[in-house]
């Protein structure tokens, strides 16, 4: 048998497919991280080491600028090549839209990285916009898209952002909002900047597919269009309209239909032009998708093209729409949040203990004078190479009918647990003995599923990866270490939570989706992490506090080669923070236990010592972090 290696984990958890250029396995076995493609990168395990010696326990959230830096840049190559190889007579503009990502150090770091490009950011609400004006108060010149349902505040908000040097472009999404914004303007003497989101007819592809078409919760259709431009003539505001935006979804996996509802756009666009608007932008919105799972296919989980195929498929599309109408090029906006962040974070959990469904057994652990149990266990002595198929139905059949005679009052519930064992036990040689020869049985496909073990971990799925829960969002997972070894293991993934949703048994592949991860086995005592990738987007913002689990440890971190700077540390929700998000404050908290323990006291059901030790623990606890402390196990091997 050939000897394990990382080239071998690097195939087995598709690493080269979803993590190109940014992650690799070296020597050690151990993952790590090369923000800017170049290797060699930093070791991730040795890195969690290091923190936890900071005093910062998993869960952990890394965020790696120099990858932020990395997509902006990749972004705008793609479409200034794009430009450059169609001879567009145009240029390209980034606009970050913040709800994929509002983290105060994330919308920083980009915005720092973007000054030597033209980036701006967009705002889907009033908060979003408040932060936007102030994120680039100082930047003269910077656009502020501003979309989402608006008021009277928020329509003068923007307005006087001009007067900081700012461009707010409001974006009509509701036929209304033209008067609203026609009414504010005239009371503060301010000519706003103006944009309209076009409903289009082409609908998107994925989970988002309902985000466009005739029914899109947003957008103007093409009669409410002509009547928002004949108003803003009478008004003689027709020069306020620049922009047309248009959004068909998140995570567009086709580029088929990126290319329908840009062509679609496009003529919107030439059409407002020849009616007098004078036409500046076109903001081809998001969509922008990211491959998680590597198979570069449409997915919902993956996508059929390319950064580069995007970028040059809508400069392309663009291109030929005002070729025909014989009409100005405008400059190009993308609001390609998910691909710019996604990739830069990551969360690391470490495994708390597993409940392992395979194992072998002896004669000397039943009572074998019990006919049932005498049979069953000489069927599990018998399974060889020859009989899989014939054992394995005679052991599902005698497992569903102790199930019967249990509930019939005929097994006792020691005779139960013993069928059941032995049940257990012939699957788990069956399932060995499939492994060694290779065999392939349709009947036996679920034994994977059905073995494997339960790696509990120290996080929250509601919390953390969220999508993973109301999306069945895939993400990349893996172990971080120990990856010069085979994972001979088969597991599920459960998190803190007392909610049976709070696991991930759905994992990335290349051909279809695994119900199984492969890990390895785990050693009590032992730290053992895993890694759930490409998180940036949406994930934190999305986060809830199911069994009061709060925020984890942030950690933002500058990669320069193997060596690396902590830029930024942002604590997790103490016990505290997230008790307070509920209405329960810690000095009430405390006085009420220090109630009962004085009457206690008196009762003389407890000492002072004890009563001390109590306050002390819960006092302290309050302080603490919301997830488990990972040096003192509390979960053991169940067998």
């Amino acid at each position: 048998m050939n000897e394990w290696t990382s080239e071998k984990s690097e195939e087995l958890y598709n690493v080269k497919l979803w993590g190109s250029p940014y992650f690799s396995i070296n020597g050690e076995g151990h993952l790590e991280v090369s923000p800017q493609g170049k290797r060699p990168g930093l070791d991730i395990y040795n890195l969690v080491e290091d923190l936890k010696k900071r005093g910062l326990e998993p869960p952990l959230v890394l965020r790696f600028s120099d990858i932020l830096a990395h997509r902006l840049k990749k972004l705008h190559n793609c479409f200034n090549e794009a430009i450059a190889t169609h001879k567009y007579e145009g240029s390209y503009q980034s606009i970050y839209p913040i709800k994929v990502n509002q983290q105060k150090h994330v919308v920083e770091e980009l915005l720092h990285f973007a000054k030597e490009y033209t980036c701006g950011l967009e705002a889907g609400s009033k908060p979003e916009m408040l932060i936007a004006l102030s994120m680039l108060s100082t930047q003269k010149g910077s656009l502020i898209i501003c979309n989402g349902y608006k008021d009277s505040e928020y329509l003068e908000t923007a307005l006087l952002a001009q007067k900081l040097g700012l461009q707010p472009i409001i974006v009509l999404e509701r036929y209304y909002e033209l008067d609203m914004v026609t009414e504010v303007s005239a009371r503060l003497g301010i000519s706003p900047i103006l944009g309209i989101r076009a409903r289009l007819s082409c609908k998107g592809s994925g989970k988002w597919a309902d985000s466009s078409g005739d029914r899109a919760k947003f957008g103007l259709n093409a009669a409410e269009i002509i009547d928002v431009v004949e108003k803003l003539k009478k008004n003689n505001m027709l020069d306020c309209l620049q922009l047309l935006h248009f959004h068909i979804g998140s995570q567009i996996t086709d580029i088929k239909t990126i290319k329908e509802a840009l062509n679609e756009a496009s003529y919107f666009y030439a059409e407002l032009l020849m009616m007098g608007a004078p036409m500046k932008y076109l903001d081809v919105g998001g969509g922008l998708g990211v491959d998680y799972d590597g198979s570069e296919s449409n997915f919902h989980s993956s996508k059929n093209y390319s950064m580069e195929a995007y970028a040059a498929d809508v400069v392309a599309t663009i291109q030929t729409a005002c070729k025909e109408k014989n009409c100005a090029y405008p400059i190009i906006m993308s609001e390609s949040g998910r691909a710019l962040v996604a990739h830069h974070s990551m969360v690391i959990i470490n495994v708390l203990g597993v409940e392992d469904m395979e194992f072998d057994i002896t004669e000397k652990e039943f009572d074998l004078t019990n006919d049932t149990i005498r049979d069953l266990y000489q069927t599990y002595v018998r399974i060889n190479d020859d009989n899989l198929l014939e054992t394995y139905n005679d052991v599902i059949q005698a497992k569903s009918e102790s199930l019967s005679l249990f509930s019939l009052g005929y097994l006792s519930l020691k005779e139960r647990g013993q069928i059941e064992k032995i049940c257990w036990a012939s699957l788990s040689k069956i399932k060995k003995i499939v492994k060694r020869l290779e065999l392939k049985f349709d009947e036996l496909e679920d034994l994977d599923r059905t073995l494997a073990g339960n790696y509990y971990c120290n996080f929250s799925v509601f919390q953390s990866i969220p999508d993973s829960w109301a999306l069945k969002q895939l993400f990349p997972i893996m172990p971080i270490h120990r990856l010069n070894e085979e994972a001979t293991e088969r597991g599920i993934i459960s998190d803190l939570t007392c909610d049976s949703d709070g696991k991930i048994d759905q994992f990335i592949d290349v051909r279809d989706v695994k119900r199984v991860l492969p890990l390895h086995k785990w050693k009590e005592g032992e730290p053992y992490f895993l890694g759930i990738f490409l998180t940036g987007a949406y994930q934190e913002i999305m986060g809830d506090y199911h069994n009061l689990f709060g925020a984890t440890h942030a950690v933002h971190l500058h990669v320069n080669g193997d060596g690396y700077k902590v830029e930024h540390v942002i604590e997790g929700d103490s016990m505290t923070e997230v008790m307070n998000s509920v209405e329960y404050e810690r000095a009430h908290l405390i006085e009420a236990v220090r109630r009962a323990t004085e009457a206690s006291l008196l009762e003389k059901q407890m000492t002072i010592e004890e009563s001390r030790l109590l306050l002390k623990h819960y006092s302290e606890s309050l302080m603490r972090y919301t997830y488990l402390n990972s040096r003192k196990n509390n979960f053991a091997v169940v067998e």
